[in-house]
């Protein structure tokens, strides 16, 4: 990744003090005890995408396009919290290093850019094309922050602007907008795709605590065709980011529809995170399944059960010949996202993912993987066929590799009564505690002692929890660990935790403890070298 910063110091001392960002004479020390001093840059992510200043959240307008991914966001580019809104804008080749381009939309007189997405018009049917090279279509929400202080309810409305040069530089519709607002205060989000069988783009729009469907044979006329999940899932909150997928059940013939929806609060474990549901789609009507089809609240219908993966969406264009489901979420939560400590710059991406669909006991499950591009990137540090576990151990030292980017996996066979705990934590005390509860069939995440985390009551203070999905009688753990985040893959991904964190200094250790007289096999430890 490239990054352009400018440093930041700030100060901590015992629990968290903000000092100002024009601090002079701070001292420096490596003592545990006393003060320490960190700037933005100690917590910039090894292998995630950030931006190199300013705020971001959701993930928008991804695409796929003669060998480039590209990855447009939710932007700030003057503040280092949500704001007006811009798209933000980077690219890559490998999913894993990021290039920042120039911002790609701004706010004009119809209003802020919010969240949307992007196709590649490969037949011109909208004709903003040259007729040669296809155009590049952005569908976003329009946010008119002046209209919304009036008390009006249209203040959100759907355009559009194109890109005859694969996403370099962006033209605004001069008719925007393409759907106007028939008085709905949260009225946004418009994920585009293509339906071959019905032969017309498709748009599901999230409206306050449900989704609508439109399609258009042009993608500038829009006729609203039906809606969908009123009284299904949860509705802690608004709905927010849908992306509707057509996929293949893995080891069948069969196809199913996968609509994903965000929710904001509302998630398993408090705020934001990513519900989704399984069913049917004939171009105009989404059916769930009879397995959800009264699924309330209370749900395991969650894309990642940890507090720091929200707004996840899936890449358009990608080649049938690859026929990945490649999805990327943003890295945070709104209980916080706005006071996180770094200055410069706020919020992370996720690791890319391949989605896949499963059916099991007449059941339909999504899991997760890392993208495999991941791969090109490791350095295999350490390999245990079998390791002897009695009570605490240590299993990886800082002499060995660098914490801060690593990928760690391995396997626990002949699961008994009883919790499986494993531990990062660094010389200042700092701990980052996982697991697996198997009395009560629970995985858990805490960070409650993770370093810096009194700077929001909703941050550490109460442990991560999420139901195991898998009736294995062994356990697979495959996790990735950079300076300020963990995504845990378990059980080949059916149950995801992602969270973010703040230590004081990296952690320099891997350990396990609290069950006696277990063994893990296949420990494989790898140091992840991106940049």
């Amino acid at each position: 990744m490239k990054h352009i910063f400018k440093p930041l110091i700030f100060l901590f001392v015992g629990g968290l003090t903000f000092t100002s960002c024009k601090e002079r004479n701070v001292k420096k020390s490596t003592s545990k005890n006393d003060t320490i001093v960190q700037s933005d840059e100690d917590f910039r992510p090894n292998f995630h995408f950030s931006p190199q200043s300013g705020w971001m959240n959701d993930p928008n307008g991804m695409f796929y396009l003669d060998g480039t991914y590209h990855l447009f966001f939710q932007h700030n580019p003057d503040d280092n919290i949500w704001g007006p809104m811009h798209w933000g804008h980077a690219i890559s080749t490998d999913l894993i290093n990021w290039e920042e381009q120039p911002i790609a939309l701004e706010p004009d007189e119809l209003g802020t850019i919010f969240s949307g997405s992007a196709v590649v018009d490969h037949e011109n049917t909208s004709g903003l094309g040259d007729g040669k090279t296809p155009p590049v279509i952005a569908i976003y929400t329009y946010h008119d922050a002046d209209k919304a202080e009036t008390g009006a309810d249209d203040f959100q409305t759907q355009g559009i602007a194109y890109s005859p040069d694969a996403g370099k530089t962006w033209e605004k519709y001069d008719k925007n907008p393409v759907l106007d607002n028939p008085g709905i205060r949260d009225f946004r989000d418009p994920k585009v795709s293509w339906d071959e069988e019905t032969n017309k783009w498709i748009m599901a729009l999230a409206v306050e605590d449900h989704i609508r469907f439109y399609s258009s044979s042009n993608l500038l006329d829009w006729k609203e065709e039906s809606s969908f999940g009123k009284d299904l899932g949860g509705h802690g909150g608004v709905w927010e980011c849908p992306d509707l997928i057509k996929m293949d059940i893995k080891n069948s013939d069969e196809e199913k529809w996968v609509l994903l929806v965000s929710i904001n609060p509302g998630g398993p474990n408090g705020g934001s995170a990513t519900q989704y549901f399984v069913g049917d789609f004939d171009g105009s009507t989404f059916t769930p399944d009879e397995s959800i089809a009264e699924i309330g609240e209370d749900h395991n219908y969650w894309i990642d059960f940890g507090k720091d993966n929200y707004a996840g969406v899936t890449w358009s264009n990608i080649p049938e010949e690859d026929s990945r489901h490649l999805f990327i979420g943003w890295m945070s939560n709104w209980q916080y996202a706005n006071e996180v400590p770094t200055e410069t710059w706020r919020s992370t991406m996720t690791l890319p993912r391949e989605l896949q669909l499963h059916k099991e006991d007449e059941k339909y499950l999504i899991s997760s993987a890392p993208a495999g591009e991941i791969k090109d990137f490791r350095k295999n540090v350490l390999s245990k066929e079998t390791l002897k576990i009695n009570k605490t151990q240590n299993l990886v030292e800082k002499t060995e590799i660098d914490l801060s980017k690593a990928e760690i996996s391995f396997e626990i066979p002949d699961l008994t009564e009883g919790k499986y705990e494993f531990v990062f934590s660094n010389e200042r005390g700092d701990n980052l505690k996982f697991g697996y509860d198997h009395s009560k069939k629970e995985f858990f995440l805490n960070r409650s002692e993770s370093g810096l985390v009194d700077f929001n009551e909703n941050f550490g203070n109460k442990t991560s929890v999420a139901p195991r999905l898998s009736d294995a009688e062994n356990l697979k753990v495959h996790l990735f660990i950079d300076k300020t985040s963990i995504e845990i893959f378990f059980d080949d991904g059916k149950t995801v935790m992602t969270e973010i964190f703040f230590p004081k200094t990296p952690y320099e250790k891997f350990s396990a403890s609290d069950h006696e007289n277990f063994s893990i096999n296949n420990l494989n430890i790898n140091q992840l070298n991106a940049n």
